[in-house]
């Protein structure tokens, strides 16, 4: 029994090394920016969240009004967020997870009708829902903000 509960120890041990060592990869590297004019496709993992034409359904969310432009950076740093990059019509900003510090990088890209929202994780497959509560929590601030 001593050596079941040594066992279970070590590999709780090694699974949190491995979420640690996966936290600081997150770190390093930087938002995908525009590809083509657009904002990144997402990949086929379920961490990745866009606005953008063409996104599959699993993936996709809602564009917001154009008029949430010029309150974006003041929400986005609100919400802890750090703006990495703001240029006329593009706005990245890095969300960072309370326990390990994961990033997250969260872009916007003002079109000509509507401001497109790119929520995404740097590393590993499954977000737990992470971004798509996060644009739908920007949304509801600029909801808020509105009034």
């Amino acid at each position: 029994m001593k050596i079941a509960g040594v066992i279970v120890l070590l590999l709780l041990i090694a699974g949190a090394g491995a979420f640690f060592m996966l936290a600081q990869k997150s770190k390093s590297g930087a938002s995908p920016g525009l590809v083509d004019g657009r904002l990144a496709p997402c990949p086929s993992s379920p961490n990745c969240v866009s606005s953008e034409d063409g996104t599959d359904e699993s993936h996709r969310v809602a564009s917001l009004p154009l008029s949430a432009w010029e309150s974006l950076p003041d929400l986005v740093q609100a919400q802890d967020a750090r703006i990495v990059d703001l240029r006329d019509n593009y706005l990245a900003a890095e969300f960072s997870s309370k326990l390990l510090g994961f990033v997250d990088d969260v872009e916007f890209r003002k079109g000509d009708d509507a401001v497109h929202v790119r929520s995404a994780s740097r590393v590993g497959h499954s977000d737990l829902g992470a971004n798509r509560k996060r644009v739908e929590t920007l949304r509801a601030a600029l909801t808020g903000a509105a009034s």
